[in-house]
């Protein structure tokens, strides 16, 4: 006989949603409106809650932008980052299935919208800026310069600049999204990140291949 195990209940799943229908309904308006002209009473009456309920979860609508940069990179913030640090070897295989996840991240039009909100609104709203920065760039760029200074050192890859070369690798997507984004300009088949990812990578990968003589 099967235990009779009770639903859990309507209001309790409900909370637990609760901050994604905050977090859905700030992305919409951030897009449609702007991150500065969009009020948190905005966002609450999108989400269908008071304004009293998004302040139970986030303290500013500041925080609500940080949370969706927390929720668009949190596919890359763990196995990915894991890989990259204490990685002893080449660090190409490990570049591949960085930026393949971040092609495949982008692509998704939610996760794209949040770095075209900061980029369009940074002149005016600095702080955002600060943000992505300090939750994005200051972990990727510095991970990636360390994975090619280990590849360097082990004469897995040809002598670089490993910070200048991690902005070379972040580089090509960066253009192209706002090759796409701002100024419309897409390739025929439209964005077609996957395809510009697998381009890159084989000029990247030809690119950082040991000098003649030198391979390990």
């Amino acid at each position: 006989m099967t235990a009779f195990k009770p639903k859990e209940p309507k209001f309790r799943r409900r909370a637990e949603a609760r901050p994604d229908e905050v977090l859905d309904a700030a992305l919409a308006l951030f897009t449609e409106k702007g991150f500065s002209q969009t009020t948190v009473d905005q966002i609450a009456r999108r989400a269908g809650f008071s304004k009293g309920t998004v302040y139970l979860y986030f303290t500013s609508k500041d925080a609500i932008l940080e949370a969706l940069v927390e929720r668009a990179i949190a596919p890359l913030t763990g196995s990915v980052f894991d890989a990259m640090q204490g990685y002893k070897g080449d660090p190409r295989p490990v570049l591949a299935m960085f930026l393949r996840q971040v092609g495949q991240a982008l692509s998704d039009d939610a996760v794209r919208a949040v770095p075209m909100i900061i980029l369009r609104e940074a002149s005016i709203a600095p702080q955002l800026a600060s943000l992505f920065r300090d939750k994005v760039l200051f972990r990727a760029l510095p991970a990636i310069a360390a994975l090619l200074a280990q590849g360097v050192q082990g004469g897995h890859i040809r002598p670089i600049d490993p910070e200048l070369t991690a902005r070379s690798v972040m580089g090509p997507i960066i253009a192209h999204i706002i090759l796409f984004e701002v100024f419309s300009v897409a390739p025929d088949g439209g964005l077609q990140l996957d395809e510009l990812v697998e381009n890159h990578l084989q000029i990247l990968c030809a690119g950082l291949a040991p000098l003649e003589g030198d391979a390990q």
